[in-house]
């Protein structure tokens, strides 16, 4: 089939896939949103199921959160190619009620909560599949296509990771192709090639409560000492090796009357190379100890401790990423298209997939504000939107590229 053929066929779908994308929005799933989760996980496994996909629910480890989703269709050959979306987003049913925030086209955009950030990935899913069926039923039904949603995506589930790793064997799997938005930081589309990885600690300081007047010299100040440590933690920064660090939620004090003895701090590191994210671990960790903020009377020092909470490993610059993503510009190539390749801070579940299969991220269609739900008066404000007019050519990309894959692999 020829080029102009295809790129028919998908437009002629679009509409369909705009329905669904529009049934997909109307479905608030909020991660902590059970029933929401698990209404639009049933929704999807309805929709692809006929293309011959057959559902499995899997409980997630945590009872609040929704089910995870795992669609199977096998395939004449033991090949396997992966495609990953999540089900829930970030807001809440109050929060969507309170904005109007909400299924909304207005000219090339629609707004509405997922659009871009994911549900817009899995409505991109669906037209690329059902248009690979259509068109090139051999290499269709080839392979073995699983497709796995995340219904706790936004919170970083270690429990997605594992269920991801236990399905996708390394042996048979070609690639694992994540649907998040397609970035384009130049104005040139982009795929996600590399992501930072991301840690986050606890600091925790305790002084020694005092009156604040009768007895202010007896006290040591544990918000004093955590002040110090949050900038020392701050100057850890370093923009040319791409680590960062931000202190995001402080906490101390019951009174102002009474000299603090406790004080907490909520941070988080960033860092794309494995290298650079274990020396910034390193760093941080290594301000744990004996405060110099002391009580003058007898000098009774702060104690500080930083406890490392949860770790997302980096996912950086691989030889199975770049092979994926030369496929893809091959493909922009006979578009005559520019493809670059865009290394994201944000994280995602290729982050858990990319040292287990070959993974490449930013399958899906452009959009913008992803996670905001506001909009001003002003038009300086707007909420999470797609744009319309980039879900036909990124299928017509995916399409294309996939089929190369499967010829390239034999």
């Amino acid at each position: 089939m020829t080029v102009p053929d295809l790129a028919r066929r998908i437009q002629d779908r679009l509409p369909a896939t705009l329905d669904l994308l529009r049934d997909l929005v109307g479905i608030n799933s909020y991660t902590g949103n059970r029933a929401g989760v698990n209404q639009l996980g049933r929704l999807t496994a309805e929709r692809f199921a006929p293309l011959g996909f057959t559902a499995e629910f899997v409980p997630h480890q945590n009872p609040a959160c929704g089910d995870h989703l795992v669609l199977t269709r096998p395939g004449s050959s033991p090949r396997s190619i992966a495609l990953v979306s999540h089900l829930d987003t970030v807001f809440p049913p109050e929060e969507e009620e309170r904005n109007h925030f909400r299924w909304q086209p207005e000219g090339p955009r629609i707004y509405g909560p997922g659009t871009i950030d994911i549900k817009g990935g899995t409505a991109m899913m669906h037209l690329v599949l059902s248009t690979l069926a259509e068109a090139d039923p051999q290499a269709f039904q080839a392979i073995t296509w699983r497709l796995l949603w995340n219904s706790s995506e936004e919170t970083l589930s270690r429990d997605f990771a594992r269920l991801a790793l236990e399905r996708l064997d390394p042996s048979t799997t070609l690639a694992a192709l994540v649907f998040e938005a397609e970035g384009r930081p130049a104005g040139t589309p982009c795929l996600v090639v590399a992501r930072k990885g991301r840690a986050t600690f606890r600091v925790t300081v305790e002084g020694r409560a005092a009156h604040a007047g009768a007895k202010h010299p007896r006290g040591a100040n544990a918000i004093s000492q955590l002040g110090r440590v949050v900038n020392r933690i701050a100057d850890l920064t370093d923009y040319a090796r791409h680590l960062t660090f931000n202190v995001g939620v402080i906490s101390g004090g019951i009174a102002v009357n009474r000299v603090p003895h406790l004080a907490t701090a909520d941070v988080e590191m960033r860092a794309f190379t494995r290298d650079t994210y274990q020396a910034g671990v390193a760093a941080i960790l290594a301000l744990n100890g004996t405060g110099d903020v002391r009580s003058p009377v007898d000098g009774h020092p702060c104690q500080v401790r930083i406890e490392l909470l949860e770790e997302s490993p980096p996912w950086p610059r691989n030889a199975g990423t770049d092979r994926l993503f030369r496929v893809w510009q091959s493909a922009a190539e006979r578009l005559g298209q520019t493809l670059g390749g865009e290394e994201r801070g944000g994280l995602s579940d290729g982050n858990w997939i990319c040292d287990h299969v070959p993974t490449l991220d930013g399958l899906g269609p452009h959009g913008d504000n992803d996670h905001c739900s506001e909009r001003s008066a002003d038009g300086t404000k707007v909420p999470e939107y797609i744009l319309v007019d980039s879900m036909a050519p990124k299928a017509l990309l995916n399409v294309l590229a996939l089929q190369q894959l499967l010829q390239t692999a034999g």
